[in-house]
Order: structure tokens, then sequence, then C-alpha cells
């Protein structure tokens, strides 16, 4: 059955194109996405992505910029919470990947990313500022401490993120009490070793 294509008046494909590849990661993973795939998900010709995207790269790097400002805003309504805990940055990040697997999996994956974008290394910039941010750290000379706090920060919130999306947090959660979350999981570990 042949799929019906559309017509995107200029920057509406771009959008449906990025709409398409982020479905496909979520459903197949990263390895399943193409220009091909991107363009049949999106109803248009296989020639169309170029348009937009001079490659697989290029669209894997604008869906990596996506999930940055996707994060950001995780992070934002984080740190409006009125009840919000010291690690609000940390639980705003595995929040987002466990809501987001397939494109924070896409943020971490350098070798898929044209690590030159301008656009792409200034959202890391600024994720990473929010970051730091939340844990504290304005200052423009942070101590070696801070340094590793953050570091030591960033790693458990990372793993955690990790350890969730491969699934292997499942044994652990099943000797959680009913109804307990994986963020309340994060909020037990935050509380017994970095904020202890």
């Amino acid at each position: 059955m042949a799929t019906k294509k559309h017509s995107y008046h200029h920057g509406a494909l771009r959008a449906a194109l990025l709409e398409a590849a982020e479905k496909i990661v979520r459903r197949d993973g990263v390895d399943a996405l193409t220009l091909r795939a991107a363009a049949r998900a999106a109803g248009v010709s296989h020639a169309a992505p170029a348009h937009h995207f001079k490659d697989l790269s290029g669209l894997l790097t604008e869906l990596a910029i996506v999930g940055f400002r996707r994060f950001r805003a995780y992070v934002e309504r984080a740190a409006a919470e009125p009840d919000r805990k010291p690690w609000f940055g940390a639980r705003a990040y595995v929040s987002f990947a466990i809501d987001n697997p397939g494109v924070f999996l896409l943020m971490f994956r350098s070798e898929n990313l044209d690590s030159r974008n301008t656009a792409l290394q200034q959202e890391r910039i600024s994720a990473f500022a929010m970051l730091t941010e939340a844990r504290g750290l304005t200052d423009k000379k942070p101590t070696v401490e801070q340094l590793g706090a953050l570091a030591a920060s960033w790693a458990l919130a990372h793993g955690f993120a990790m350890l969730y999306i491969d699934g292997r947090l499942k044994r652990v959660m099943n000797e959680a009490p009913p109804g307990m979350h994986a963020l309340d999981l994060l909020d037990a570990a935050y509380a017994s070793t970095v904020y202890r």
C-alpha cells in the first residue's frame, strides 16, 4: 500500500521530519532511524529530508538539540516547585530520561552527532550551566570540592537514568514498597549519599 505523500509549507516539513524521527527513536531506538525511515514516517518522498538535513547526523543533531531544550524546560519546572528537593536538578534529569529515553540516549551518543554544530554546543553549555546552578555553583571559580560534588551528583543522576532505561532497576524496584516510584528511590539515594 503506497504511503500518502503530504505537502508541507516551508518550515513545517522540518518539524514533521523531527517529529517522525523522534517517534522512530522512541519506538525502535536510534539505530533504526534513517533519513528514508523519517521521510516514510512523515509521509514525504525519500528525497525530502535533504531540504533540511544534509545527512543522518544532521537530523540526529537537530533531534538532540530539541532534547536539550526540552530538558531545560524540565529543570525550569522543577526549580519553580515550591516544595522542591535540594537535588531538584537531578530529579529533573532523571524525569526527563524516564519520559524521553530514546532522545536522552541520543543526547549523550556523541558519535552520532555533529559536534561542530554551534546550536548543539550552545545547548550543551546551557544544560550544564543549569545543572551547576541547580547544584548551587554560581562562583566563576568553583573549588575542587564543589566540582567533585557536582561530578558525584551528575554521575549518580546519569547512572540512575541509565539503569532505569536499561531496565536494570527492576529488581530493586521489585523489593520496594507498593506504589514507590523510581523518583522516590532517587530521592532516597540522594538523601543517603550526596546530601547526607
